[in-house]
């Protein structure tokens, strides 16, 4: 199976000047974990909910004064729409990540693949193996 198969498609991305306040209610209200940040029509960031705890709130930092560019993620691991979701699930565990943004050919950012979008189309074996290499403590 393709990764265009298995992703969410239709991601909704934030400018990096985004407030904190308006990231934390975009996630509660689609109840998502992760936020892409674009400029000038390119991906330049991701922002997770972990982001904004562990870099602003566990930092001490004013949130009121923070936007997504502060806390963003910056390089982005992603994967193409023509790759197979094998070779998606690989690249999450060896980088150790949970979400990976789908680009298509012309280098549009035009979905998102998840832990949960795999555990519905990919075996047991291979979702727990995910599953296990993604929450690993970091080195």
């Amino acid at each position: 199976m393709r990764t265009e198969e298995a992703m969410h498609p239709g991601v909704r991305w934030i400018g990096p000047d985004t407030d904190l306040r308006t990231i934390a209610r975009i996630m509660k209200e689609e109840d998502i974990g992760a936020l892409p940040v674009g400029e000038n029509d390119r991906l330049i960031g991701m922002v997770t909910d972990r982001d904004v705890m562990v870099r602003a709130l566990a930092n001490g930092n004013d949130i009121a004064s923070l936007t997504a560019r502060d806390v963003m993620t910056k390089d982005i691991i992603y994967c193409r729409t023509t790759e197979s979701v094998e070779d998606a699930i690989h690249l999450m565990e060896s980088k150790q990540i949970r979400r990976l943004p789908v680009i298509n050919e012309d280098k549009r950012m035009v979905g998102m693949l998840s832990l949960g979008d795999i555990s519905h189309c990919s075996s047991q074996e291979l979702t727990g193996e995910l599953v296990k290499a993604v929450s690993a403590h970091h080195a």
